[in-house]
């Protein structure tokens, strides 16, 4: 999917954070709202400026901008 079309980042909007397009939702809050458990009917039902092909587009973005080169390390973990 082409996230282009949904996610803008604007520095009046959010600090510049990457966001959904006509919200003030920020793609990490989104992302985290999954990460805490939600289900995407949770998500549709409490942010209705929200659809299902803009939440696509938010994990398109994060894969797409983790997919880079840079690598981000991680906490060592004892074993």
């Amino acid at each position: 999917m082409d996230w282009r079309g949904h996610i803008t980042s604007n520095p009046k909007v959010l600090g510049g954070k990457p966001a959904v397009k006509g919200t003030r939702l920020a793609v990490d809050f989104v992302l985290g709202l999954f990460a805490a458990g939600w289900t995407m009917e949770q998500v549709l039902e409490n942010y209705p400026t929200l659809s299902r092909e803009s939440v696509q587009a938010v994990f398109s973005y994060a894969a797409e901008t983790l997919h880079d080169d840079q690598r981000y390390p991680l906490p060592a973990t004892s074993s």
